[in-house]
């Protein structure tokens, strides 16, 4: 009786476990709720092909296209002058820049002036005895001679008789060497090329300046100039006097230069070609940093996007029927933020700004890019 009863036991809880078995591949087998499709919203915009001027971007440190380095030819000590040789210090063309004590020189000079003095001197009784018609002449240059200024230049000598006679007593000789002690003796003065800026100064008042040696650097404040580099392709259609908008880097400033030169040789490794814009403002400083617009050319049948659009195939998105699809396209330029293409079909919606995760099939709503401001 035991062993009919469990054996009674045994059945009910093998069909119990088959029961709960079945029960657990029922409850998985359960569907899953189908999440709502999204259907993403994104800004379009028909195409519209038209002429769009290529504008080339070009950057570049403005510089002085008048600068001067100044180096010592002499040797000596630089003088205190009537301005401190500091870099900022203005000076005023003609004006004194940098003055090196010449003292010793300015004697052996006056020395040299005084000799040839005397020898004018000693040929003037022979001029009025045997040389009447040209004595008034030179008596004239002898009494203008003065030792304190520039010597002049020696009366013109019309007849072989005079030039010999001249020659003979070593005048000539006498002249060219003070000349050429007058022109060292103004090198120990150097002066203002032009009106602007001391740059650079090397040098102190009070040191001894030695022959050959760099003192500092000089500038004129009124023209600059901007060197930028240009791709080749476009340098072709840039020319000498077109104007150029220049904008500074906080875009606060915008400034207007005219290109006058164009460089004939191409980088070879970045392919480019060098042009230089000249600018004259007073706002200006050397080194600031610009920004320039060189208008190349205009492209024809063409439109300008967002850069984000293109993507490395060459290929932009546009919206058919609500459904993103891509078409190949021709890029023509590019710029900071946007590119010039070609090829696009006119009239075709095209995908306005940039969409994360996008692909050819992707089911969206679209909204005109005119009415952005109006979209939460």
């Amino acid at each position: 009786m035991r062993k009919i009863v469990l054996s009674i036991l045994g059945i009910v809880l093998i069909a119990l476990s088959i029961y709960a078995a079945i029960a657990l591949v029922n409850n998985k087998k359960t569907n899953k709720p189908k999440p709502d499709k999204v259907v993403k919203t994104v800004f379009s915009s028909k195409v519209k092909n038209g002429t769009v001027p290529i504008v080339i971007s070009a950057h570049g440190n403005v510089v002085a296209k008048r600068r001067v380095e100044l180096y010592a030819e002499v040797q000596g000590v630089f003088n205190k002058g009537s301005k401190l040789f500091k870099t900022g210090e203005s000076y005023n063309r003609g004006e004194t820049i940098i003055r090196i004590d010449a003292s010793e020189y300015t004697a052996t000079v006056q020395s040299a002036k005084s000799n040839l003095y005397n020898l004018l001197t000693s040929i003037m009784p022979d001029l009025r005895l045997d040389y009447p018609e040209i004595y008034d002449k030179w008596q004239a240059y002898l009494s203008s001679f003065d030792m304190n200024a520039v010597t002049p230049e020696l009366p013109e000598m019309t007849t072989d008789k005079e030039k010999y006679f001249i020659t003979g007593r070593e005048i000539l000789t006498s002249y060219y060497d003070v000349k050429t002690l007058e022109q060292r003796l103004a090198k120990y003065r150097i002066t203002a090329p032009f009106k602007g800026v001391l740059t650079e100064a090397l040098v102190n008042e009070g040191t001894l300046v030695r022959t050959g040696q760099k003192l500092g650097e000089f500038i004129n404040t009124d023209v600059y100039e901007l060197e930028v580099s240009v791709p080749k392709t476009y340098s072709d259609l840039l020319k000498i006097g077109e104007s150029v908008t220049l904008i500074n880097l906080d875009k606060t400033d915008e400034y207007t230069g005219i290109v006058t030169r164009i460089n004939g040789n191409v980088d070879q490794e970045s392919q480019t070609i060098k042009a230089f814009i000249e600018i004259k403002n007073e706002g200006l400083k050397e080194g600031m940093y610009l920004e320039a617009k060189l208008n190349a050319k205009k492209e024809e049948n063409a439109i300008e996007v967002d850069r984000g659009l293109l993507s490395e195939a060459n290929q932009i998105f546009v919206i058919r029927d609500s459904i993103l699809d891509v078409v190949d396209v021709t890029p023509i330029y590019f710029s900071d933020k946007t590119v010039i293409l070609k090829g696009v079909p006119e009239g075709e919606t095209i995908v306005a700004k940039p969409i994360v995760g996008a692909y050819a099939g992707m089911l969206v709503k679209k909204i005109d890019v005119n009415q952005e401001n109006t979209v939460d």
